[in-house]
């Protein structure tokens, strides 16, 4: 039910995002204060993050995979579609250990894709759907709550939005592994020496913090959306 606050209503289920948010903020926090802080230490084999991804893709087979310099901050990816690893100038150009450990990352993203991994398969199949089902979910909700004749409306929006969910829960043993990759190769390739390890990890570990915060945020508001349906009904 909802609670009359002031000229407003009050709904209670708001309180199942809260553990999410907190956990959304502090990932972030997390991934800007460790990628800034090792973005500031060197790597001392004093390879960047374009020679580092360059190298990993050449050694496997790669070699028409370009890596190419993006804009924008932790702008960093693997576009499956065009067969292209964007990395933005800090990463592209920097020779810390927060540049080599996110372009290779990316790169496991590339030796994912050229081997078939079935968890990124999937994510790119389930990809266009959930793209559309987060940007068009809100809509169908909004107008099943307020108009109740298209309550049905309202159960499409929540399917849509679930598709989205669904997306973000196949993103995590993607990225996971994707890390995984990267920290192996770093150290069998020589890029970083043992005792930089530590240092390459806590920033993988923190970006991947962020997509656990984006799962757990879009669970607690599918239960959330659940919740109002049943009970309007």
């Amino acid at each position: 039910m909802l609670y009359p606050y002031g000229f407003s209503y009050f709904d209670p289920t708001i309180f199942i995002l809260i553990p999410a948010v907190l956990l959304t903020l502090y990932a972030q926090s997390k991934v800007n204060s460790s990628f800034a802080k090792y973005l500031r230490v060197p790597a001392r084999k004093g390879y960047s993050g374009a020679q580092v991804a360059r190298m990993i893709l050449d050694q496997n087979g790669l070699q028409d995979i370009p890596v190419e310099m993006a804009t924008g901050h932790l702008s960093d990816h693997y576009d499956p579609t065009k067969r292209v690893l964007r990395l933005s100038g800090n990463v592209y150009q920097g020779r810390s250990i927060a540049s080599v450990s996110v372009a290779a990352h990316e790169a496991g993203h590339a030796i994912q894709h050229s081997r078939g991994y079935v968890p990124l398969s999937v994510r790119n199949i389930v990809f266009p759907v959930a793209k559309f089902g987060s940007s068009a979910a809100w809509g169908f909700i909004i107008i099943g709550l307020l108009i109740p004749a298209f309550g049905v409306l309202m159960d499409i929006g929540i399917l849509l939005f679930a598709a989205a969910v669904v997306f973000q829960i196949i993103t995590l043993p993607v990225e996971f592994n994707a890390s995984r990759r990267a920290l192996a190769l770093l150290e069998s390739n020589g890029f970083i020496y043992t005792d930089e390890a530590r240092g390459a990890k806590s920033v993988l570990n923190a970006a991947a913090l962020t997509y656990v915060a984006a799962m757990a945020s879009g669970i607690s508001q599918l239960i959330r959306l659940i919740l109002i349906r049943n009970r309007r009904r």
